[in-house]
């Protein structure tokens, strides 16, 4: 049986075992966090990645786990209303849509909880070294012993090690596209129901959507800059500086600021892609985030991962043992999807992209192909 050492336990690396194991190999996931990640915005299940969660026996489950939003208001910089729909939201599309909306840390619970009886998950550790020859990779952690495996998947997000390792630093495949996102909860002090609140005041602007049956708020603030000299990795750096320019918005600023300060989710990064000439070097590849991030911006990033993970898995099951051939064949099927969807985050700087891209871009791949 050969052996996967997959970093990165978010929703990638899961869904990538799930199918590995499905197909008669060992994965092991490998995740710096303790446990998992809480958390974070809504994210987007659209077109094909639908076929896979349908074919894991997700999709009602996530169907039931999705929001429920009735509409938005789009207000100016004082918070007054400008313009309201009820047909579509910026986080989600139009709200008859099949695509599903779903909380991030619903989604990983969900994927999670569907594999641990069949993966071995090492919460807790991280990859420091890989040394490849002909019998493997061999593999230091942080804190666990050492192993060699078979092949190793990089699916741990933009700031990946695995490509760091195995490729070079970050700075010669990330590209800025100008902006930051931060992401954190709070109590629902706005009262909403079911119904999001977009306000843009010059280079900043944000969105609160309702959760947890209108029990909590999720607030994504973004504010363009060029990239910051700071290590992204310090939270509490980030954290201040979205604090203090929260402080200044004109509507709810005081609240807002506090929620940020306060948040234990508090999330923020680089508004950035990954963009690669290849994917692979030797039994080590990457999927998802860390092989070719959209950013948020595109609302396709989970969609990628979900698709990415089933086509990988595929690709290693019919490659009888030849991972070369099976990371070619990876590629070649993912690279069109991939440039699509990425297309998306740069089409309508500060909007969303327009709908007829979005179809195309969700449904390019076809998962039997």
């Amino acid at each position: 049986m050969r052996t996967v050492l997959i970093s990165g336990g978010g929703i990638a690396g899961p869904v990538l075992a799930y199918w590995l194991r499905r197909h008669g190999f060992a994965p092991t996931v490998v995740e710096r966090a303790p446990g998992r990640r809480p958390g974070g915005q809504a994210v987007d299940i659209r077109g094909v990645a639908l076929d896979v969660m349908e074919r894991m026996g997700l999709l009602d489950e996530a169907s039931r786990l999705r929001t429920r939003m009735r509409g938005m208001s789009i207000l100016d910089p004082d918070g007054h209303e400008v313009d309201r729909t009820t047909e579509a939201t910026f986080s989600s599309g139009r709200l008859d849509s099949e695509d599903i909306e779903i909380l991030r840390e619903d989604l990983v619970r969900l994927v999670h909880d569907h594999t641990r009886a069949g993966v071995e998950y090492l919460f807790g550790d991280s990859i420091t070294a890989l040394a490849e020859d002909e019998t493997g990779v061999h593999v230091d952690f942080a804190h666990g012993p050492s192993g060699t495996y078979d092949l190793v998947v990089g699916a741990d997000g933009l700031h990946s090690t695995v490509r760091r390792l195995a490729f070079g630093p970050e700075k010669r495949y990330a590209h800025h596209l100008g902006s930051y996102l931060s992401v954190f909860g709070a109590d629902n002090f706005l009262g909403l129901d079911h119904w999001q609140m977009w306000l843009r005041d010059g280079d900043a602007g944000f969105g609160i959507m309702p959760v947890r049956d209108n029990t909590e708020l999720r607030i994504a603030f973004g504010f363009e800059s060029a990239p910051l000299a700071h290590d992204l990795r310090d939270t509490a750096t980030l954290r201040r500086l979205v604090v203090d320019r929260l402080a200044s918005t004109r509507w709810e600023g005081p609240r807002l600021s506090e929620a940020a300060r306060t948040a234990p989710d508090f999330y923020c990064d680089a508004m950035a892609q990954i963009r690669m000439e290849q994917w692979s070097r030797g039994r080590v590849t990457l999927l998802g985030d860390a092989g070719y991030c959209p950013s948020p911006l595109s609302g396709q990033g989970t969609s990628l991962a979900l698709v990415g993970a089933h086509v990988l898995a595929d690709s290693l099951a019919r490659a009888d043992g030849d991972h070369r051939s099976a990371y070619d064949r990876y590629e070649r099927r993912m690279r069109p999807f991939v440039t699509l969807n990425q297309a998306l985050a740069t089409e309508n700087p500060g909007g969303p992209a327009s709908e007829e891209s979005v179809a195309r871009a969700k449904n390019a791949l076809c998962l039997d192909g």
